[in-house]
Formats: C-alpha cells, sequence, structure tokens
C-alpha cells in the first residue's frame, strides 16, 4: 500500500461554508479514477490522504498534479506515534536521499496532536539525532539538499519530497463558464485560471472548414483534453463557422471583419451558455495585445455578451502567460501552425477604435442571425474527463 498526503490551501479559510468546498474537493478527487473503491481518500483537519495499492501511484500522482484546491502533496510513510518509529522512519529517508546524491538535511515538525509527549523541536532533534552521528547527512537548516517532514496527528506521516500543488478553490464551488477556446496560447491559460478560482468550464470552438484545415480542429480538441485535467470534465462545443464568416466577408466594410468576427461569436456563445446553463463568458483577451483587443474594440464585443464577461488575462503581458502555458502544458500544442478562423481573415488593416452604435449599425445590417442560429443548432460536442487523461498518463 502506498500513502499521499495533500494540504489544502485556501479553502481551509472558509469558515462555515468550509464543508461544501470540502465535499467538492472529495468528489473531484475521487473522479480521476474510474473505480472509486480503488483509492480511499479521506478528509480530515487541513489534510486529504490518498490510500491505494502500489500499482495505483501513477493515477494518484496525475491527479495530486492537476487537482485545484491543493497547496502541495507528498508520498508519505505513515508510522506508529512513538519518536522511535519517528527515529527510523526519518533515517531510511535520509539514507535514501544520501543515495541519491543529498549532503545536507534538516528535521521539520508539526505536531497537531498535543497528546504527544514531545514538542516540535524536540521531535525534530531526536529525529535528526541518528543520521547526524552515523554522518549519513550533514545539518544545514537554512538551505538544506533535503527536508524530512514529520505531522504527529491520528498516526505520524514522516516525508521528505513535497510538491507544489495547483492551489485555488475546488473546481465548482463558484458557478460555471463557457470559453472560447482557440487554437493560440492565450484562452486555454484562460480557462485554466478560471478552474483555479473554482469554476467549471465548458467551452466552444468556432471552425471554418475548408479554409481552416481539421489539423486545426484537432488541435483545439487536444488543448480541451489537456484543459480537462484540471477542470475534471469539459464539454467542448465544436461551431462550424463558414457559411457566417463568408457573409461577414461579403456583406461588411473589411476593416471591420474581425470585430464583426467576434461579435458572431458572442452571438453563438450567449446561446450555448443559455442551452448549458452556463453563467458567464470567458476569453483569453490581454489587453491591447491586439488589434481586436484595445479598450473600445474589447467594449464592442462586450456589448454583445448576455452573460458577464470574464477576461482573466486581462492585465498579463505575453511572458506571463507563456510561463502559464508552460506550466500547464498547452503551450507545444498552441505553437503548431495550424491557423484558426480569427487569423484566416484578418483584415490587413483593421479598426482599432470602433464606435459601438456603429458596429451594431453595421452588424445588424448583415442579416446574419439565421446563420447564427443554424450555426450553434448544427453544432458538434465532444467530452474531455480527467479520469481519461490520467489513464492515459499511466500507460
Amino acid at each position: 500500500m502506498v500513502t499521499y498526503l495533500a494540504k489544502l490551501g485556501e479553502l481551509t479559510l472558509k469558515g462555515a461554508n468550509i464543508k461544501r468546498f470540502e465535499k467538492q474537493l472529495l468528489q473531484n478527487a475521487r473522479l480521476y479514477f474510474e473505480k472509486t473503491d480503488d483509492v480511499k481518500i479521506v478528509l480530515r483537519a487541513g489534510r486529504m490522504y490518498l490510500t491505494a495499492d502500489e500499482p495505483l501511484s501513477e493515477k494518484i500522482e496525475f491527479c495530486l498534479e492537476h487537482l485545484v484546491g491543493i497547496t502541495g502533496w507528498a508520498k508519505t510513510m505513515v508510522v506508529e506515534k512513538t519518536i522511535d518509529a519517528i527515529k527510523d522512519a526519518a533515517y531510511e529517508l535520509c539514507v535514501q536521499a544520501a543515495k541519491n546524491g543529498a549532503k545536507t538535511f534538516k528535521c521539520d515538525s508539526r505536531r497537531a496532536d498535543k497528546t504527544f509527549p514531545l514538542d516540535s523541536y524536540t521531535i525534530s532533534k531526536q529525529a535528526a539525532a541518528r543520521v547526524y552521528d552515523e554522518k549519513i547527512l550533514a545539518v544545514d537548516v537554512h538551505r538544506p539538499d533535503v527536508t524530512v517532514f514529520i505531522e504527529v496527528r491520528e498516526k505520524v506521516f514522516v516525508y521528505t519530497d513535497s510538491k507544489k500543488g495547483i492551489r485555488g478553490l475546488p473546481v465548482g464551488v463558484s458557478g460555471s463558464g463557457l470559453l472560447l477556446l482557440s487554437g493560440g496560447i492565450d484562452s486555454p491559460v484562460a480557462g485554466w485560471r478560471m478552474m483555479r478560482r473554482g469554476m467549471k468550464v465548458d467551452a466552444v470552438y468556432f471552425h471554418s472548414y475548408p479554409y481552416t484545415s481539421e489539423e486545426a480542429q484537432k488541435k483545439v480538441e487536444d488543448l480541451a483534453a489537456r484543459v480537462s485535467r484540471y477542470g475534471i470534465s469539459v464539454h467542448l462545443h465544436i461551431v462550424n463557422f463558414t457559411q457566417a464568416q463568408m457573409q461577414i466577408k461579403k456583406s461588411s466594410p473589411e476593416a471591420w471583419s474581425t470585430l464583426l468576427l467576434r461579435m458572431c461569436m458572442m452571438t453563438v456563445a450567449n446561446k450555448i451558455a443559455a442551452r448549458i446553463g452556463a453563467q458567464a463568458l470567458i476569453t483569453g483577451e490581454s489587453l491591447g495585445q491586439v488589434a481586436s483587443q484595445t479598450v473600445e474594440n474589447m467594449a464592442v464585443t462586450e456589448m454583445m455578451a448576455a452573460y458577464p464577461l470574464l477576461r482573466p488575462l486581462v492585465g498579463m503581458d505575453k511572458e506571463e502567460i507563456i510561463a502559464d502555458a508552460l506550466r500547464i502544458g498547452t503551450y507545444e500544442t498552441s505553437i503548431l501552425p495550424y491557423e484558426d478562423c480569427c487569423v484566416l481573415f484578418s483584415p490587413k488593416h483593421p479598426v482599432l477604435t470602433a464606435d459601438k452604435d456603429e458596429a451594431k449599425k453595421i452588424y445588424d445590417a448583415m442579416e446574419i442571425e439565421p446563420l447564427l442560429q443554424e450555426a450553434f443548432e448544427t453544432r458538434a460536442i465532444k467530452r474531455f474527463w480527467s479520469g481519461k487523461e490520467a489513464n492515459q498518463a499511466a500507460e
């Protein structure tokens, strides 16, 4: 059997509402596993414990690497609540660390169970004694190569290799949103950032075959699958926008084509959000990054939204967004050379400071609503979920 310990983060500050947050976190964790009976998951006093047979280690680690709502996690030894058992466990971990190249160590103890006869300082001191006496590792309390963490609770948990978690709030505690997902770098990061705030996220992708390739659609599906690792599941609505784009190209000024396209996307996104019960729309817009993302043009886009329009990247620069994309594993897919419909029909000289009244007048003159309704009704839907991703990662 193996046991993993995860530390809860922001949700522990939720006071009287904490039970709802804890229940959601437990439910999300279980969804990473096909058979919930295979993994025992317990949440107690700011810690979550996952216990299973050794072959499930990879799936458990996949879960903890992607589960939103925990600040850190580690594979842990579970020993009896005696100082001798603690000393033996610390010694064993330090011997292994020395074999792996470590030269220095320290012990960091927490005594949550105040009935234990030794305080935290004494636990650390005694746990380190044999390692120091036998010169397995040298002590360095400031910058050790390895830290032995000791937590005295209902049992004692001893571990060294503590990893950072995703943090945030459990997905599902902050309502639901619909992400406008393209094949670029920004929108997957925007979806992930809203997931970290506890929002359940589904997505819509606008496809213009044959002007955009099947590879472009596959690219977006891969991005949806990658993001679903954090969001538990993502339903991707694939909307055929070819006829709508041709109508825009035929009946509107070229300089306005990108902005009108985004207005049409908002119209269809409103319809999908109403159908699935989403409470907000999400985009990957960053202020000033491209022509459609000036303050004036973003105001035109927002004018068409029937729901709150969330822009989690609005104040971030490209390097910050790329850093997040690398962190969540979407960057390499996003930079594949398959263009989406926004790029394909971009005008050479787009309007930069659109007026809302003028934009609405041009939009209404296109008489495009029937085409948008048809695009909505004929959309395809694909589901991606964390359990499948966990299984593939473990294969």
